[in-house]
């Protein structure tokens, strides 16, 4: 399995957008408010890749994963990580993550960031073991009790 850098030539949004769908699909009905990934459209994937960095696990002509970073001032957020559900716990995760963790050294930045939802406790056991701690609780519009949990990975 290859984990290959979004180019301009890279022409698979609808299968880009069909995986992280699948993959989100299984927060439905699990988080309030409903997962940002039932926004994205073709057109905002494209403009997200020529905004942000991203990266797609391929087996062949098969996408089965997906990351997009974006640099801040002291770090790289990490935004739409996914993994086809039939290949998850299989180390594509930590493939991709490997990726950001070179993107951001590259970049001269000394740490990884990204949210999770407060319901998603395994999630938050999976970042745990790859190495992020829990730095802020943060509540969407509209909501009085914490929705998002941020957590960061320092690099050495």
């Amino acid at each position: 399995m290859e984990t290959l850098r979004l180019d301009p030539g890279f022409d698979r949004y609808e299968e880009l957008l069909a995986l992280i769908l699948k993959s989100f699909a299984s927060m439905d009905g699990r988080i309030d408010p409903p997962s940002s990934a039932h926004a994205l459209t073709v057109e905002s994937l494209r403009q997200k890749s020529r905004d942000e960095v991203g990266f797609v696990v391929a087996d062949g002509a098969d996408l089965l994963g997906c990351v997009f970073l974006k640099p801040e001032p002291d770090c790289l957020y990490i935004g739409k990580l996914a993994i086809d559900p039939g290949h998850q716990g299989k180390g594509l995760g930590r493939q991709l993550l490997t990726a950001a963790e070179e993107t951001a050294r590259s970049l001269g930045l000394p740490a990884l960031r990204l949210q999770t939802r407060i319901e998603l406790t395994e999630n938050h056991a999976t970042f745990a073991a790859w190495g992020f701690v829990e730095t802020g609780r943060s509540a969407h519009p509209g909501f009085t009790r914490p929705t998002s949990i941020e957590m960061r990975k320092m690099l050495r």
